[in-house]
């Protein structure tokens, strides 16, 4: 039987309301900023950037520099990770942290091809690799400094706050968006609307860290760096002995990431939004953002139901429910979007975000719990950053892509639901190690069999 361990003496509830502070907030930001460029690599990027590809290949180029970043996840993970297994949690959050922000910026600033030529798009990819880094290492300190803080009976519930980022982020990107439409409509969304979203982020990230820099360091981490235990090289250890596991992990996200990626990565939205003329169903755009705002409350919503309920019932039985929940959503999701107008984008969503919920929110707390301490970071850092690349990278690419060559939204149904069965697969095989002390190092290994 897997032992338990209560909160550290030190964590009082103070420390833990900051803690669940600094994780909510620093990947609510994060993933804003984020989703912004996902949004509006579907919405105006591509005629700013591609132009000059022609409007058969623009559109696709711009959604390839979405997929672009999460190729550079795992160097960020890689990075993250080494350093959060050796010098601690807190300081590779503040670090990550910044550099999504300056990012951002960056790309709020950045000339259009018409102003300085191929040296736009060269400096727009630079950035998404710099967006990408960020994102590599954030999630897996978020995590910790959560889960490790939390009581051993309620580390569900600690463990769905980095995960609320994901919805919250999109939440507030959508409705940022929205905003900016009702104020700056057609060619002053184009002219200097778009860059709005993305010098906002300023503001968040001097919020953001002024929180996170508050926080104490993980007592997991302080008691592995008070008793010599960290590794030198925490990475090797993790392909040398959890290979299997990274594995699994990476495809349970997988599952889950590319079926979220038709919501985070804007696919849906720019469907739906997009003129009839360029491929897309015409709807109104604020429309679209606000039925996709409802549906990150649903998402939201069931994202914190999943963490409560793991809990309770433990960590399988709750995500394997939730792969069912999401796979007879993915069904009927385009028939909406394609036949209801802006009420079929929004009943579409919405109950895509339940499963989405489901499958999303327990994942946190179970990396934690199947990965040792002393390569904790490591490991479920290059695990979500491998499944992002398998998942979510370029599914709104090959979901445009199955779309012209096939003519139908059913061969990205068939997609998703291949994905969503690979995720299923994965967490049949991980154990549920609900309740295992994070502490000990014994049965270590995840793996069923």
């Amino acid at each position: 039987m897997a032992q338990s361990t209560q909160t550290s003496p030190s964590t009082s509830r103070r420390e833990q309301r900051k803690v669940v502070a600094a994780s909510i907030i620093g990947t609510t930001i994060e993933w804003y900023d984020f989703f912004i460029y996902a949004f509006a690599a579907n919405l105006i990027l591509a005629e700013l950037y591609f132009e000059p590809a022609g409007p058969e290949f623009m559109q696709i180029l711009s959604l390839v520099t979405i997929g672009l970043s999460f190729l550079f996840r795992p160097l960020g993970a890689f990075l993250a990770g080494h350093f959060g297994d050796r010098l601690g949690r807190r300081p590779m959050l503040v670090f990550t942290l910044l550099l999504m922000g300056l990012a951002t910026t960056g790309i709020g600033l950045l000339p259009t091809y018409e102003s300085i030529g191929i040296a736009a798009p060269v400096l727009l990819i630079c950035l998404r690799i710099l967006q990408g880094l960020s994102a590599g290492g954030e999630w897996g300190g978020a995590v910790l400094i959560a889960v490790e803080h939390a009581p051993v009976k309620h580390r569900g519930l600690f463990g769905i706050f980095p995960q609320l980022g994901v919805p919250f982020g999109m939440l507030l990107a959508s409705a940022m968006l929205a905003l900016v439409q009702i104020i700056a409509p057609g060619d002053a969304f184009a002219e200097w609307g778009w860059r709005v979203p993305f010098l906002f982020s300023i503001v968040l990230i001097i919020l953001g860290f002024i929180i996170r820099h508050t926080v104490d360091e993980s007592p997991v981490f302080k008691e592995i760096a008070d008793t010599r235990a960290r590794e030198s090289a925490p990475i090797v250890k993790v392909f040398k002995h959890h290979a299997l596991l990274v594995v699994l992990c990476a495809l349970f996200f997988a599952g889950n990431n590319a079926v979220g990626y038709m919501l985070t990565g804007g696919y849906v939205q720019g469907l739906s939004s997009r003129p009839i003329a360029e491929g897309g169903l015409g709807y109104d755009p604020v429309g679209v953002q606000l039925a996709v705002l409802s549906a990150a409350v649903v998402w939201a919503i069931a994202t914190f139901a999943a963490g409560t309920l793991t809990d309770r019932f433990g960590r399988k039985p709750v995500v394997t429910v939730g792969w069912f929940v999401q796979a007879a959503a993915i069904v009927p999701l385009f028939e909406f979007v394609f036949n209801g107008g802006i009420a079929g984008v929004l009943i579409g969503t919405c109950l895509l975000a339940v499963g989405l919920g489901l499958t999303y929110g327990p994942q946190a707390v179970w990396y934690a719990e199947v990965f040792p301490p002393s390569i904790r970071y490591s490991g479920i850092s290059i695990s979500y950053a491998i499944g992002g690349v398998l998942g979510g990278a370029f599914a709104p690419t090959i979901a445009q892509l199955l779309l012209q060559a096939f003519g139908s939204t059913w061969a990205i149904v068939v997609y998703l639901l291949a994905m969503s069965a690979i995720g299923l697969i994965a967490t049949s095989l991980l154990k549920d190690r609900t309740g295992v002390a994070l502490k000990a190092e014994a049965d270590s290994t995840g793996i069923h069999g």
